[in-house]
């Protein structure tokens, strides 16, 4: 007999699967609420319940975190995996919502319904202050093409719209098989209509559509953002809505959530909701119904496909595999911000005693590292074959003799549209993770932190050119390894910096001469 907390209100006819298994008892309480939290094998919750290391220690039988909804904000995924806890979620249970209150918002926006529901509701008729814009032939930008931007491009399609489509990881094959065009950013900007954000919110996608980006969109262009709050700059959009450039804005997410004194809220042509995305009955049901079932698979023992972390492991496999499962990860983001183009091929080789592992686990774990950096959901080692997949990604794994004079080896090529990259890692007892090659050239550096990637031609005064340049922006270099193949030829350095460079500094650094190429790098 199993037992399952549910933590949180949650559907219960979603719950369904557990509610009416013979061999499951379930109780619905709050945390605070239950007097002995031993018995329990499973919670599930939403965002209300905080699921704390401190939490999960209470709870010495606990097996699996099921979280009903997208996010795991709420879950300490790295305790849970301390403790041999598999946590999931339900990734795909809102993207149907999201795109249809996209495209509602954008009809909304167009036909400008909410300003003449509340005209007529107040008495009046004013028929010619709302005339509103066709869909039908319009030009339809949307940056990102996760599951959500895919839905949005079938249903703008069905509706005569032509779609332009920015992602820089889309795949030839791939846009066409969904029927979009493929673009540039500058392209999307200066051609679309209608401009949607589908992407999530990071380091590079922050701001996205700020006061550069919004100066080189069409006159008269309109703008939705129903993803995350920060990706349109919400002080530049306020400029370009009273300059007239910007024609209308719908918004469901903002940078500060509820949005106080945001004036954005105080201009007619701006439409918005309170996060409403996936807020519909059948999303709800979605998320809880999707939790139930993989709970229920996990507990008969069978695999499960929304796993956050690593899959039940024996706690001696699991330290023997941790290390290499950590350096895979690390080694996929680093090959993925080294080459930002679509990737067609990935092929990993494992040699010496880390081939004895089981290596399928290491190999998820290079793929959820890889895409993490190229997509919006949730990516683990459980779905990152699938994904890949759906990407048009092929990967395979090899084992091989010893040839690297190390004790273990892990070697990947990932071969895209227009180039190839080739990275080797070890890891060593005592010293931790160690990168020694790259691209062909040998190099001994310690993968982590903010790391700056430099190709450039062998000559004296290189170095000391970039580093000067730093120093002029008080940029502190930490360590700094470089590799050739010979002297006067092309060569790499790699550099463990404080902090990030921005991207003026990064195109003032290509300007210099001999060097070829700069990447910042985030592990």
């Amino acid at each position: 007999m199993f037992h399952v907390l549910v933590a949180d209100s949650i559907s219960s006819v979603g719950l369904a699967p557990i509610l009416e298994s013979e061999d499951i008892t379930v109780v619905q309480k709050k945390v605070d609420e239950v007097e002995d939290l031993t018995v329990f094998d499973a919670i599930l919750v939403r965002s209300a319940t905080k699921v704390t290391e401190d939490l999960i220690k209470q709870m010495p039988n606990l097996k699996i975190i099921g979280r009903a909804g997208v996010g795991v904000d709420n879950i300490d995924v790295e305790a849970a995996t301390r403790h041999g806890v598999v946590v999931i979620n339900a990734p795909n249970g809102n993207t149907v919502s999201t795109a249809e209150h996209t495209f509602a918002m954008m009809m909304a926006l167009l036909r400008h319904i909410p300003q003449a529901n509340a005209s007529v509701k107040s008495g009046e008729w004013k028929r010619s202050q709302y005339l509103g814009t066709e869909l039908y032939n319009k030009q339809l930008g949307i940056i990102g093409l996760g599951r959500i931007g895919s839905e949005i491009a079938k249903r703008a399609k069905a509706f005569g719209m032509n779609v332009l489509v920015f992602d820089p990881f889309l795949t030839k094959e791939r846009a066409k098989k969904i029927g979009v065009n493929s673009c540039t950013l500058d392209e999307l900007l200066q051609e679309a209509d209608i401009i949607t954000v589908h992407t999530p919110l990071t380091k590079e996608t922050k701001g996205l559509l700020g006061r550069d980006n919004l100066a080189k969109t069409k006159q008269g262009v309109y703008l939705l953002n129903c993803a995350r709050g920060g990706i349109i700059d919400e002080e530049a959009l306020v400029e370009y809505l009273e300059n007239g450039h910007v024609k209308g804005v719908a918004l469901d997410v903002f940078e500060v959530e509820p949005p106080k004194n945001n004036k954005l809220l105080t201009y007619d042509q701006v439409i918005v909701t309170p996060h409403l995305g996936a807020s519909t009955k059948e999303a709800q049901l979605s998320v809880a119904s999707q939790v139930a079932e993989e709970v229920l698979k996990f507990l008969n023992g069978k695999p499960v496909s929304s796993s956050i972390n690593l899959p039940t492991l024996t706690k001696e496999v699991y330290e023997k595999i941790q290390p290499f499962y950590k350096m895979a990860k690390k080694i996929g983001k680093l090959a993925s911000q080294c080459m930002k183009e679509p990737v067609s091929d990935i092929e990993i080789v494992y040699e010496g005693s880390v081939s004895e592992l089981e290596t399928s686990f290491i190999t998820k774990s290079f793929l959820s590292g890889f895409l993490s950096e190229r997509i919006a959901s949730t990516v683990n080692e459980v779905n990152a074959g699938i994904i890949a997949g759906e990407r048009g990604i092929n990967y395979s794994e090899k084992i091989a003799t010893n040839r690297s004079g190390y004790e273990n080896c892990i070697s990947i090529l990932v071969d895209g549209e227009s180039s190839s990259f080739r990275v080797k890692a070890t890891y060593i007892p005592h010293y931790g993770e160690r990168i020694i090659e790259i691209n062909g050239y040998d190099i001994d550096f310690y993968p982590t932190g903010e790391l700056l990637y430099i190709q450039h031609i062998d000559k004296p005064g290189v170095i000391g050119r970039v580093g000067n340049k730093l120093g002029e922006h008080q940029i502190n270099i930490a360590t700094m390894q470089v590799g050739r193949k010979e002297a006067g030829g092309e060569a790499i350095m790699m550099l463990s910096l404080d902090k990030p460079l921005e991207q003026a500094l990064i195109d003032d650094l290509l300007t210099m001469d001999d060097i070829v190429f700069v990447r910042n790098i985030h592990l």
